[in-house]
């Protein structure tokens, strides 16, 4: 994501760490970044929001982590993927 964000929104970017040999590891950078914040994210998330109990209501914990994932996604995209 993080590439074809520098590919059409940043281009002078993207071509100076295409031809410099730096693309790949900003990329993989960014991409352990997201992950790490993505575990801190979901883990302050659980702690305001607790989910349901996971043994009597399945589809509602599953229902709640899901919620949970898609929401800390979009503040990763919107920190540093897009940023």
């Amino acid at each position: 994501m993080r590439r074809a964000y520098l590919e059409e929104n940043n281009k002078l970017l993207y071509n100076h760490l295409t031809l410099t040999g730096k693309l790949f590891p900003h990329l993989w950078e960014v991409q352990e970044t997201a992950s790490a914040r993505m575990e801190q994210l979901m883990e302050e998330l659980l702690a305001a929001d607790p989910a349901p109990d996971k043994k009597t209501r399945q589809m509602d914990w599953v229902r709640h982590m899901n919620a949970l994932k898609a929401q800390a996604e979009e503040i990763v995209v919107a920190e540093l993927i897009n940023n």
